[in-house]
């Protein structure tokens, strides 16, 4: 555009301004549809169904477990009481050893004599026989 003057024209400055070129842009925005009530629910239902086997198989593991651990601790008590009875059976047999109690009983002051039965010597108030029947 030009402006006239007499002779002279004159043309406006081109400011910086008109070196750009402003557009404007629209963005489309898409919204996503929401999910249905129902498929929700499934959703929730399945997440609860596998809380639940999780805990349950956890559960299980943990009795399992303490059973493992019961049965080593009655297995432990076990073997030392077979400890205990083969020490007690040793002992059985050194006590019951007929030479050993022949000479316990004459340290004590018994005599035996198979058809008069067993006398004691030591004591007045214990005197006399007692027959082996």
């Amino acid at each position: 555009m030009a402006y006239h003057y007499g002779n002279l024209a004159m043309k406006p400055k081109r400011r910086e301004q008109d070196e750009y070129v402003i557009r404007e842009t629209r963005k489309k925005v898409v919204r996503r549809k929401s999910i249905p009530v129902g498929e929700k629910l499934l959703y929730l239902m399945t997440v609860l169904a596998v809380v639940v086997i999780a805990s349950v198989i956890i559960f299980r593991y943990a009795d399992i477990y303490d059973v493992n651990l019961h049965i080593k601790q009655v297995n432990n008590e076990m073997q030392s009481m077979q400890l205990e009875i083969q020490q007690l059976e040793r002992q059985f047999q050194t006590l019951s050893n007929p030479e050993r109690i022949r000479e316990f009983a004459e340290a004590h002051g018994m005599s035996s004599s198979l058809e008069s039965g067993i006398v004691v010597k030591k004591s007045s108030a214990l005197e006399g026989t007692a027959k082996l029947e």
